[in-house]
């Protein structure tokens, strides 16, 4: 049966037992959810509430379609041996050319759409998408495969350091598509078909938008899921960090030595352990024991402290046992309430912990009204939320129960949740410049301000490589803020002349990436615990020749930092990325959707990062549509060209687009 709901505006389809809902959802956009018997409203996701738009529903007995905009829905009802199915093609209403289309799994059965129930109204959900030649799949959050297209792949839908799901797909056939659902699963995207899967939910979700531009879908997604707020102007310089500073004599001391070298120092950070217990949220006075002082000064020297943040309570916290009276503790479906190991102070091993719940509203509550007493009064206004995941072990977030749902169906909003409850305190107090440096995300987590980092990578080349291609990735599913720890973390010998090139060629890179931040667990390192604290990671820790190049990217930083925050006002206005891959901007230029080494830095930069050891020279892309000037040469390129540019060890290949006025060579 099809059905016109909602004064016109909706198309509803049920076939035997399954509803099929589909509506307007911002301009060119469409959501469609499918249930067993009802559509459940209030399951969590990562929509906003739409704007009104004009919209267009016609219906026959056995097909209907849906108009808004550029994007046209037809819905038909097949006929098979085993009875009739609803199948969706998604159009582009001018031309009708297919962007997207519903597809069976079997010609018998299933169709494009299979619940298998798990019993108690929950099921195994799978929904099936044709595939199509040469079709490239971009976005989808973070990952370590080194990949930019990621057709062909399988991914895990959940949250892991250095994984980060965010299920938006950037398509190079001219669609966006959500997966609005936070459940557990994976999507596999085969040559024979897309499939997305969630191992344990009520009903799919998912939204679709198309538009002329890449530019113009990331747009309506970003209106879509909410827009990240305007960058404040100190976040765009340099932030420095190691794992960690024990003390806060050891910090100021770096920083001391940071402003007597004259150089220039937005962010230093406390890492973890600078609390007496995990899950105390607060300084611990006898490694911390004025930092009411240590701010003041670290104010007069106009930098910034970030503190770290983990969002688990060791049973030793002086909030524990509130906290779990209170229902603000992550439950579990079966066993006790732990959910990871942790070696905390005064306890000689590792003791079980649990996770706040940021799904509940007063859970949010209680952790922002400690972190406002405790930091925030203080003057802290910079939040590392670091182990969002939530960082479980084992990882069997099916075990988790949250306030929101079960965690199989809701586990992956987390990293969201958790940051809007920093959000939602700042703007509280009236302070609208949230940055939260976070190790997860979801869709939506952009707009509470966060800011994603690649997690606990490696120390290699091959590290390197896959930042480039993670962080594309992450700019094409809606996060415009993010960054890398400079040499990575797991390890690093600041001694080591090879390793030092590397540290070099990294901060060459960080230095055009959104956010530009050093961190890393140097050698020697120590076994996890709280002495713990790591070698040395100052900008000066890597000899003479190394502080040369990396006290230049410090200038360069500083000079591109106009340039920078008039693309962060782009990315919060319109939702494009400041760091974008060159197809953005030159769509039409075949050449560029294959470019997985070289990225834009806004309109104006093409940056070529040095991705191996010894290299002195690279080859370039340049896109055409217009001439392009080497940086630091003023040789002038016609586009649609690849050139061989020089890569001193000093620098890298930078090009600018004719015309343009950016302050990249002294």
């Amino acid at each position: 049966m099809i059905s016109i709901r909602e004064d016109g505006r909706v198309l509803e389809v049920t076939v035997q037992h399954e509803i099929l809902r589909i509506e307007p959802w911002g301009a060119d956009s469409l959501r469609v959810r499918a249930a067993q018997h009802v559509i459940i409203d209030d399951i969590p996701g990562a929509l906003l509430p739409p704007k009104p738009v004009e919209v267009t529903v016609t219906a026959e007995e056995r097909s209907a379609r849906i108009v808004n905009g550029a994007l046209t829905a037809v819905v038909e009802i097949a006929d098979s041996d085993t009875g009739a199915s609803a199948l969706i093609r998604f159009v582009r209403s001018d031309t009708g050319e297919e962007l997207l289309a519903e597809e069976r799994a079997h010609f018998w059965w299933p169709g494009s759409r299979l619940f298998t129930s798990n019993g108690n109204g929950y099921a195994r959900l799978e929904q099936r998408f044709a595939a199509y030649d040469g079709e490239r799949l971009y976005g989808l959050g973070q990952h370590t495969h080194g990949r930019l297209d990621q057709k062909g792949m399988v991914l895990d839908l959940v949250q892991r350091n250095a994984e980060v799901t965010i299920p938006f797909m950037f398509s190079s056939r001219g669609y966006g598509f959500l997966w609005n659902l936070p459940a557990v699963g994976r999507v596999e995207l085969a040559d024979n078909g897309t499939r997305w899967v969630a191992d344990s939910a009520r009903q799919l979700d998912y939204w679709i938008t198309t538009a002329a531009t890449p530019a113009g879908i990331l747009t309506n997604y970003a209106d879509a899921t909410g827009h990240p707020p305007m960058l404040p102007d100190w976040a765009s310089g340099f932030w420095q960090s190691k794992l960690r500073y024990r003390t806060q004599d050891e910090l100021m001391s770096v920083v001391r030595e940071h402003k007597r070298r004259g150089l220039p120092m937005s962010v230093v950070v406390t890492d973890f352990f600078h609390w007496p217990h995990l899950g105390d949220w607060r300084f611990d006075e006898t490694e911390w024991p004025d930092p009411d002082g240590m701010l003041a000064e670290l104010d007069d020297l106009g930098v910034r402290l970030m503190v770290s943040i983990w969002p688990s309570v060791s049973p030793l916290s002086e909030n524990y046992h509130r906290m779990l009276d209170e229902g603000l503790l992550t439950a579990t479906e079966q066993g006790v309430p732990f959910h990871a190991p942790w070696k905390d102070k005064g306890f000689g091993t590792a003791m079980p912990v649990a996770f706040y719940d940021p799904t509940n509203p007063a859970a949010r509550a209680f952790i922002w009204a400690t972190v406002k007493r405790n930091y925030y009064d203080r003057g802290v206004r910079v939040w590392w939320l670091d182990a969002c995941e939530p960082e479980i072990q084992p990882g069997h977030p099916q075990n988790l129960r949250f306030h929101a749902g079960a965690g199989a169906e809701v586990a992956n909003l987390y990293p969201m949740a958790h940051a809007r409850a920093f959000h939602e305190g700042m703007l509280a107090q009236g302070d609208d410049e949230v940055v939260l440096l976070s190790r997860s995300a979801w869709a939506g987590s952009q707009r509470y301000g966060a800011a994603l980092w690649s997690g606990d990578i490696g120390v290699t080349w091959e590290s390197l490589r896959t930042q480039v291609r993670a962080g594309l990735n992450v700019a094409l599913s809606g996060i415009p803020w993010w960054t890398t720890d400079i040499g990575g973390f797991h390890g690093g010998d600041p001694e080591s002349p090879a390793y030092r090139e590397l540290v070099v060629r990294w901060f060459q890179y960080g230095v055009f990436c959104p956010l530009f931040r050093l961190h890393g667990h140097r050698d020697p390192r120590t076994p996890f615990g709280p002495e713990m604290e790591g070698g040395p990671n100052e900008v000066w820790s890597y000899g003479e020749q190394a502080y040369a190049s990396i006290t230049d990217c410090l200038r360069l930083r500083e000079r591109l930092r106009p340039y920078l925050h008039e693309q962060m006002r782009v990315a919060h206005e319109q939702g494009i990325p400041p760091m974008r891959p060159l197809f953005m901007d030159f769509p039409a230029d075949e050449r560029t959707w294959a470019v997985e080494d070289q990225f834009l830095l806004g309109p104006d930069v093409l940056v070529a990062p040095v991705l191996a050891p010894g290299m002195t020279e690279r080859t370039v892309y340049l896109p055409a549509g217009c001439e392009w000037t080497e940086a630091w040469t003023g040789a002038r390129h016609a586009g649609g060209t690849t050139v061989t540019a020089d890569a001193p060890a000093h620098r890298i290949p930078v090009f600018l687009r004719a015309g343009a006025d950016v302050p990249i060579a002294m």
